[in-house]
């Protein structure tokens, strides 16, 4: 009863582990709803409400003729799907199950499986609400076609990994400075809204401008994406290695930061949050 089974090899111990972060993440994608389908319905609402914002913004300041030759809704979710899978990544990760969190009582728990399953959760019901959306629009409405989906993907892909890494540096400081970091947090995801580039093409940005936004690891997914998905587009402001490099500081910074604030878990700190 009392005896500590270790799995019998690498292999096993990496099975092991997969197998803890499926069932972390399943938990923490029916942590919102214990239906996964309304689960999925809610954050399909999240985007469309996006969607439908934006085209309605644009069509009132009469800003659609500055968009790109093609789809205008492409044109509108290309940027909102990135913003919405960096700000969320972001969000879990954030909150993500702590040291001192009553899951950690369990044996084989840690603060890294923790973490995985959040950005997994995450990755999982945004790809699935992309590409149903997508589905309803190209077999509904209009027919759509991406230049190149694979590198398109890839881009959501990055973004989602920049909002891993940052958060990852958030959630390592969060138990010293937990109001710091829930006031950071806030205000980076409402300027993300502007500085991520989704409303306006970064071509046609003069050179001052430019300096605002490409800090800003959004502003370079989001507009190679919009190369990727656009046959007559081609980014001259951007490029997605300064998100990659910046995504993988950022990550080991965070880890070594974890590694180093586990190290002084109390229980007191939940009472801080």
């Amino acid at each position: 009863m009392f005896q500590n089974v270790q799995p019998k090899s690498t292999l096993q111990s990496i099975a092991a582990t997969g197998e803890l972060i499926y069932h972390a993440a399943v938990r923490d994608v029916r942590k919102a709803h214990g239906n996964a389908y309304i689960a999925l319905f809610s954050n399909m609402m999240v985007a469309i409400m996006f969607v439908v914002a934006f085209y309605v913004m644009f069509i009132i300041l009469g800003l659609r003729s500055a968009a790109l030759r093609g789809d205008f809704l492409l044109y509108i979710m290309s940027g909102i799907f990135l913003f919405l899978t960096h700000t969320k990544a972001l969000g879990a990760v954030v909150g993500a199950e702590g040291p001192v969190s009553p899951m950690m009582l369990h044996a084989p728990m840690n603060t890294i499986i923790g973490i995985c399953a959040a950005a997994l959760s995450t990755l999982y019901i945004q790809t699935l609400t992309l590409f149903v959306i997508l589905f309803i629009y190209h077999v509904g409405f209009n027919p759509i076609t991406i230049d190149q989906p694979i590198s398109a993907y890839g881009m959501f892909l990055l973004s989602w990994a920049s909002g891993i890494s940052i958060g990852l540096v958030l959630l390592s400081i969060k138990p010293w400075f937990p109001g710091f970091v829930n006031l950071f947090t806030t205000v980076y995801q409402r300027a993300s809204m502007i500085c991520s580039g989704k409303m306006f093409v970064a071509n046609t940005l003069p050179g001052f401008m430019i300096a605002m936004f490409n800090w800003h690891p959004l502003f370079h997914t989001i507009d190679q994406n919009r190369g990727f998905v656009f046959v007559n587009y081609f980014p001259r402001n951007s490029n997605w290695e300064y998100t990659l490099y910046l995504s993988l500081v950022f990550v080991m910074i965070g880890l070594m930061g974890e590694f180093y604030t586990r190290q002084f878990a109390s229980s007191s700190w939940s009472a801080r949050r």
